[in-house]
């Protein structure tokens, strides 16, 4: 076709349909045999045709666009998200704008005019501090919204998490088999349902055993904040001889305080187990036993209950638990009798 634009008259030439179908195909529509949209897609990826998604909004009233809400990006787990999440939505036809929301419960307003001026047919929200006013606003805005790790309790919203309780049970469980006595909990926040849960495990398991916890400390899944109290922890006279974190950006600072301040030894003289398996957690510097979140489940499903939404705003809410699972490596001491190819570790971050 030489310099000049492709349109939709030229790709429906080449793949033998009418211009109609084209853009039937571009907009998603379900009315066209999948043949014929397979015919168009080829002939349009061979052309270099770029669809006017100017045109199909107006067309369609829709945006095409979704607006994901972060906290931060300090936590590797949320980088990896946030580009599988861009990935999954980019291939049901929709491009992603990042909203990034701080502490103060006065930029919700601001977060929410963006949002509705943006027009955004949808919203992931992973933010943690503003969830709940978030939710409440957006609701009211009458905009498909669904809490990405992000529990709250919300009847009126839709959520996927992994199962947050039985992971952290799991993984203090796996300290007290491993001969651990005195755990402490460097827990996350106890305005975040995600937090709260873990913790519920963590006190769960440390009862079964008949066990009181040396310490749980609410660290607001900050890694500054739990660094201190593993400083504030290791400075008495009978320390933890284990911590189970709330996440792996804090479990990452115990380890620092840990090897590089304290020069204590990882397993040896305490054990370290983390939550999310961000991918960070794999790299031999850190080496962490964690619980890891079925991120790709947990994608899939996000989109998916989204997608519902927008096509059914009356639609109830849903909310999706995951299992995930226990990924030993170094940094914990292993049960008796257990050996790390027995107990699943893998590098493995397809899920």
């Amino acid at each position: 076709m030489g310099s000049a634009r492709v349109t939709a008259s030229d790709v429906a030439k080449a793949a033998g349909v009418s211009q109609p179908t084209v853009s039937r195909v571009f907009n998603r529509s379900t009315a066209v045999d999948p043949v014929k949209a397979e015919r168009v897609r080829a002939a349009a990826r061979e052309l270099g045709y770029i669809p006017n998604l100017v045109a199909r909004s107006l067309n369609s009233g829709n945006s095409f666009r979704i607006g994901v809400v972060l906290a931060y990006l300090k936590n590797g787990f949320f980088g990896e998200a946030l580009q599988r999440l861009s990935k999954a939505l980019n291939a049901q036809g929709y491009s992603v704008t990042v909203y990034f929301a701080g502490n103060r419960s006065d930029e919700v307003d601001v977060i929410v005019d963006d949002l509705l001026a943006d027009r955004v047919d949808g919203i992931v929200l992973a933010s943690i501090s503003l969830s709940n006013e978030l939710v409440s606003r957006v609701r009211k805005s009458g905009i498909p919204c669904v809490l990405f790790n992000r529990g709250q309790c919300d009847p009126l919203a839709s959520m996927v998490t992994a199962s947050n309780a039985e992971g952290a049970r799991q993984a203090t469980a796996f300290l007290i088999e491993a001969g651990h006595q005195r755990i402490a909990h460097l827990a996350g926040w106890r305005d975040a349902l995600n937090g709260v849960d873990r913790k519920t495990g963590f006190l769960a398991a440390m009862a079964a055993a008949g066990l009181e916890p040396v310490a749980c400390t609410d660290c607001h899944f900050r890694r500054n904040v739990a660094m201190d109290e593993v400083r504030r922890l290791f400075d008495t006279a009978r320390p933890p001889d284990a911590l189970f974190v709330a996440n792996d950006h804090m479990a990452f600072g115990a380890l620092e305080v840990l090897r590089e301040e304290l020069g204590l030894r990882v397993p040896e003289d305490v054990s370290v187990i983390g939550y999310d398996d961000a991918p960070m957690a794999a790299w031999k510097t850190f080496d962490l036993t964690t619980v890891r979140q079925p991120l790709q489940r947990m994608i899939d499903a996000t989109v998916a209950l989204l997608l519902a939404e927008i096509q059914d705003n009356n639609r109830p809410p849903e909310k999706i638990e995951i299992a995930g699972e226990l990924i030993v490596r170094g940094s914990a001491r292993l049960p008796h009798g257990h050996t790390r190819s027995a107990t699943g570790v893998t590098t493995d971050r397809q899920d």
